[in-house]
């Protein structure tokens, strides 16, 4: 019985980590695109991508290719979007194309997200070892592209 409830989770896990992947298109960044979800009890309740803040250009990249302090990671967004609404994150998952930095670990701490699941790495640990040591329970998830 375990078992076919842990495939039912995978396959979720896998299908919003898909629509993760989507909604990460919507970024207008060049040098990374990243989405996120956050879901409860198998509902999106809120939804983000990195970019910049509302009302700034649509450019996060400055001259020299580098992204610019200000824009917001996927994450950000989508914790500060579900605070704006009538929707608690308290117990969610996050579904989110690259695993957090430690200023998106400390966001995820603060919400009340209980699971982190990601697809890439970050280029360090640091957000995730946060996350472990605060009891976030974290899976790394690879999904194949070529499957529908």
């Amino acid at each position: 019985m375990e078992e076919k409830s842990n495939e039912k989770r995978h396959q979720f896990d896998l299908r919003y980590m898909r629509m993760a992947k989507i909604w990460a298109e919507n970024s207008y960044c060049e040098r990374r695109k990243v989405g996120a979800l956050i879901v409860k009890e198998r509902m999106i309740i809120s939804d983000g991508y990195n970019g910049t803040p509302c009302g700034f250009e649509n450019v996060c990249e400055d001259e020299n290719n580098k992204t610019k302090p200000y824009v917001l990671h996927a994450e950000a967004n989508a914790i500060t979007k579900v605070a704006r609404s009538s929707n608690s994150s308290e117990g969610a998952t996050l579904y989110v194309t690259s695993s957090p930095c430690i200023e998106c670990a400390k966001l995820i701490i603060q919400a009340g997200i209980r699971r982190v699941v990601y697809e890439e790495e970050y280029h360090t640990p640091d957000g995730i070892d946060l996350l472990k040591r605060a009891g976030v329970e974290i899976e790394h998830l690879e999904i194949d592209n070529n499957k529908d």
